[in-house]
């Protein structure tokens, strides 16, 4: 009854009546912080459903992140979320973050890869923090609990011999927060998993004389050979107000998954409501429009493909199975 209540009410406020609810399905899609990529991106995607007459209704949560979203769908609290690859991986297998041990969830699907999400390591430019080895004893922002960005600060910082115990405070609160802490000189870095051109990095940096920490040489290397999902990516220079240079980094995917709990035909219907408009997905967000393509939406997905998004991106002509 709860859940009829929730759904119901978020129909009311995107101006859809009962009676068109109970004739299509309606997906709550999960995202991350209203300060990062995923909101606007599961936002705008939400839109391009309701915008579509296929029969369905959606709408974006915001939420902790990409460990929360993969147990909430796992409890069918959200129907569609996006999420790092390597999230859904280890949610898939049950292996890998300790909120997923014992715990495999072989119902994950894959939908599309979106854009990489690259780690920013932000650091106040007081703080004297050079490189990745220098944040021993700093107080930093490490993300929210249960997101991809605590999962990604633990493995980077475990690639410089680090883990978090050797921070001075290792801060798990949310990068709207993080963005206050940083400002108020209450933390001197931040980790955060994000497309670049986020709107909580560009805020930090208009407002906090920041450098971004480079993460690359050997101890990429070993990231990137035990984590397969890292790739290297380059952060390009001028991309934040201060930071003149290209940084060296690695990224994950952002990628759209659910569940074999919808249907071929909702998740084909929405499938063809979002990806069928590309110049409209790529309008969602600068990290979609530069990064976007539907040869690499299908490529580094880490479950199987649900068999609606198999059907769609077989008509689309992708090499798909």
């Amino acid at each position: 009854m709860k859940k009829s209540h929730k759904i119901i009410g978020t129909a009311l406020v995107l101006g859809v009546s009962a009676t068109a609810l109970a004739q299509g399905s309606f997906l709550t899609i999960g995202s991350g912080s209203t300060t990062g990529v995923y909101f606007p991106v599961a936002t705008g995607m939400a839109k391009m459903i309701n915008d579509s007459n296929a029969g369905l209704r959606a709408n974006a949560r915001s939420t902790g992140g990409s460990v929360f979203n993969m147990n909430a769908l796992a409890t069918g609290e959200l129907d569609m979320a996006i999420v790092q690859n390597d999230v859904a991986f280890y949610a898939y297998r049950g292996t890998g973050i300790q909120a997923f041990e014992g715990k495999a969830n072989n119902k994950v699907r894959s939908l599309a890869v979106l854009y990489p999400e690259v780690l920013h390591v932000v650091a106040r430019k007081d703080a004297k923090i050079n490189s990745i080895a220098d944040l021993k004893g700093k107080r930093v922002v490490i993300g929210d609990l249960g997101s991809g960005t605590e999962q990604t600060a633990r493995q980077v910082l475990e690639a410089y011999g680090l883990s978090f115990d050797d921070l001075g405070q290792a801060l798990r609160v949310s990068p709207a927060q993080g963005i206050t802490l940083m400002q108020d000189k209450r933390a001197d870095a931040l980790f955060y998993t994000v497309g670049v051109g986020a709107s909580a990095i560009t805020q930090i940096a208009q407002t906090v004389d920041v450098r971004v920490v480079p993460v690359s040489g050997n101890q990429a290397s070993a990231l990137i050979k035990k984590y397969p999902f890292y790739v290297r990516y380059n952060i390009p220079g001028k991309s934040y107000k201060g930071v003149g240079a290209t940084v060296p980094s690695v990224a994950v995917q952002a990628t759209l998954v659910t569940t074999t709990a919808l249907s071929d035909d909702t998740v084909y219907k929405a499938m063809k409501a979002i990806f069928s408009d590309e110049k409209g997905l790529r309008a969602l967000h600068p990290s979609v429009s530069i990064n976007y393509s539907d040869a690499k939406a299908v490529k580094g997905l880490p479950t199987p493909l649900h068999p609606g998004a198999l059907k769609f991106w077989k008509e689309q002509g992708q090499n798909v199975r």
